[in-house]
């Protein structure tokens, strides 16, 4: 066991190992290299991504999940190669803290918005607007 996690650093994969894992496009891989958040060696005419590229793309999959900008992501992840962990930790937070307060006033823009079509439904069906009882 030992000795697999002293190899594991040197684990290679390639653009369609990555894109099953990940569930993305060859083309989205591509588009990550050309923004500057992959750094895949190459052999030959093929791309070779490094345990440290699968890390980088998750980090990008999960932060494009929860709405994350791209320069959101580029700033998280150059702050481990500038900082460290700690630092990296600390501007994560900052980001995903302002990213929750945003998608919660979303939310509460939704909630509103959904009752104001509810309500609009039952008056125009002919029923009492919802969250009324009839009498």
């Amino acid at each position: 066991m030992e000795k697999l996690r002293r190899l594991a650093p040197f684990r290679t994969y390639s653009i369609t190992q990555l894109c099953r894992e990940f569930g993305c496009t060859a083309r989205a891989l591509r588009f990550y290299e050309e923004q500057g958040l992959l750094f895949p060696r190459r052999h030959q005419m093929q791309r070779v991504y490094s345990y440290k590229d699968r890390a980088r793309l998750q980090l990008i999959v999960r932060g494009r999940k929860v709405g994350l900008s791209l320069a959101e992501i580029r700033d998280i992840l150059d702050t481990y190669e500038d900082g460290g962990e700690q630092a990296q930790n600390a501007v994560a937070l900052k980001v995903f803290k302002a990213r929750l307060a945003a998608l919660q006033a979303e939310r509460s823009r939704l909630d509103d918005a959904m009752q104001t079509l509810s309500a609009a439904c039952e008056r125009l069906a002919g029923g009492p607007p919802m969250g009324q009882a009839a009498a």
